[in-house]
């Protein structure tokens, strides 16, 4: 192989010196048929290429090894196998050459895919209204000094370019329908039509062609809303491409470097201020002399109007235990303890958990995230506590009950004072779904007025200020109305005992 140094040497001696082919071959110690193919080829350099690199060893393992190349070409940088992986996947199949010459041939294989000529780029044009983009991404946060890896839903209008991304702790159903229903209500309307990948929350199987099998759920969300969903084809990710790239955008401009916050909701009322800013501050892609805002300003007027916000839970079904809990996500929540047994269904949101049992709702909870969580209702556990008033000390589900401060003193010296104590506060508590808590709240403070602490007199006052509520202001029926209201008259009384006092003589 000619180095570049001796080239030059020939082209300096031929050329510049006018020496001979015979001489300069003499005085460097080549061939001439070598000094005459430098000169006829006028290169500066000699490179050589093997036409066909023998591979002994490695030859009979190339069709698995390309087959492997060939799935990670579609997957992002990240998540392909390096070629050290490979050779040791190829040595678990019974290869015994040398890391070399799967390290060269993974080279040269990337080296002639990356030269191939890219696909045509087709740019896409939107009408006002006409549809929106929804798409996931990972990103890194910080929340209340932890590092956590927040799921994003981005949503994209087409035309105008404006675009919402929320974050939550979690990539569910739910999520997409919460996602949802914020970005129509923070558009002031909905589109059209709706793009998305074939995600599972979305798609429960593809069809052929553009068909496909939607969720239920989705489908009810998109029937209320009145946009039709399109789902893109596998591995065509151009067909959403303007969401696409903006998750690159929110990537480097809004977590970049990684936000802090206390919580979810924080991050996202920030999130929500800068995708508002971003679209005042940035010119629109195809009309550039104006911004992203101006053009969805204009595009408003084709939404669709926006409807009462959709019920947007998932549905589940548990079983309630012994202990009257369901288990949903690694947590417990607790439910009225009469339907122990049963198997009921968990009404899902992104921050609410609702359990129903044939039609009848019996739990209602704030949605927790984390592992290892229960979540009691105390008032779940009062049926129980008629048989069981000794629970009110130590059991789990009362252990921070936050009774009003009357009906807690009460509590406190019933049980203190008597040894059936448990058993009347347990009484009390009962009046409570009959009564409403206020009204047992104003019983239990008139009776420490009176020190008289017992369940007999918190009950009797509670009964006297029921029998003496007001009336007034109730629209009865107007068959039921007196036409002559009676007159107040004590003389009539008078009257009847003077008669029953002749009879008696």
């Amino acid at each position: 192989m000619l180095i570049v140094e001796t080239i030059r040497k020939i082209r300096l001696a031929i050329h510049r010196d006018g020496k001979s082919i015979r001489g300069t071959a003499r005085d460097l110690g080549l061939s001439r048929n070598t000094v005459r193919k430098v000169i006829r080829s006028e290169e500066t350099v000699f490179k050589y290429r093997r036409r066909n690199q023998a591979r002994p060893v490695l030859g009979d393992y190339i069709n698995k090894l390309e087959g492997w190349l060939s799935d990670d070409s579609d997957k992002p940088g990240r998540h392909r196998r390096s070629a050290q992986l490979l050779y040791e996947q190829l040595q678990a199949e019974g290869y015994s050459g040398s890391y070399d010459s799967v390290r060269r041939y993974v080279r040269d294989w990337r080296s002639q895919q990356a030269s191939q000529a890219p696909g045509v780029y087709i740019p896409l044009e939107f009408d006002p209204g006409d549809a929106f983009q929804f798409d996931w991404s990972h990103e890194q946060v910080e929340l209340d000094g932890m590092p956590v890896v927040a799921k994003v839903a981005h949503l994209r209008l087409c035309h105008s370019r404006h675009f919402l991304v929320i974050a939550y702790p979690r990539e569910t159903q739910e999520m997409v329908f919460d996602a949802h229903i914020q970005a129509f209500a923070f558009f002031g309307g909905v589109c059209r039509r709706g793009i998305y990948d074939n995600m599972k929350a979305v798609v429960n199987k593809i069809l052929t062609g553009k068909q496909r099998s939607f969720n239920n759920r989705f489908g009810q969300l998109c029937s209320h809303y009145l946009f039709e969903p399109v789902a893109c084809t596998p591995g065509a990710g151009w067909e959403k491409g303007q969401v696409e790239n903006q998750v690159g955008t929110v990537r480097r401009r809004f977590f970049t470097p990684r936000p802090k916050f206390k919580d979810f909701e924080q991050l996202n009322q920030w999130l929500r201020e800068r995708c508002i800013q971003w679209s005042k501050t940035h010119a629109h892609p195809s009309q550039p002399d104006r911004t992203v805002w101006q053009v969805y300003e204009q595009e408003k007027s084709f939404l669709l109007p926006l409807p009462e916000a959709f019920d947007g839970y998932a549905e589940r079904p548990a079983r309630v235990s012994t202990a009257g809990l369901v288990s949903f996500d690694h947590n417990r929540y607790s439910v009225d303890c009469r339907h122990v047994g049963h198997t009921v269904q968990l009404r899902v949101s992104a921050d609410r958990i609702v359990v129903v049992d044939r039609g009848e709702v019996i739990g209602k909870h704030g949605r927790q995230f984390g592992r290892g969580k229960t979540v009691f209702d105390p008032w779940h556990y009062l049926p129980a506590l008629e048989r069981k008033p000794g629970a009110l000390r130590n059991g789990a589900p009362f252990k921070h009950w936050n009774l009003p401060e009357a009906m807690d003193r009460i509590g406190q010296l019933l049980q203190r004072r008597y040894p059936d104590g448990d058993r009347q506060f347990v009484g009390i508590l009962q009046a409570v779904p009959l009564c409403g808590i206020d009204a047992v709240e104003r019983a239990c403070a008139q009776a420490l007025s009176m020190r008289a602490v017992s369940k007999e007199v918190v009950l009797n006052l509670l009964h006297r200020d029921r029998e003496q509520s007001p009336t007034e202001g109730i629209d009865l029926p107007v068959a039921l109305q007196l036409k002559q209201p009676p007159l107040a008259d004590c003389r009539r009384y008078d009257r009847m005992l003077r008669e029953v006092g002749y009879g008696a003589q």
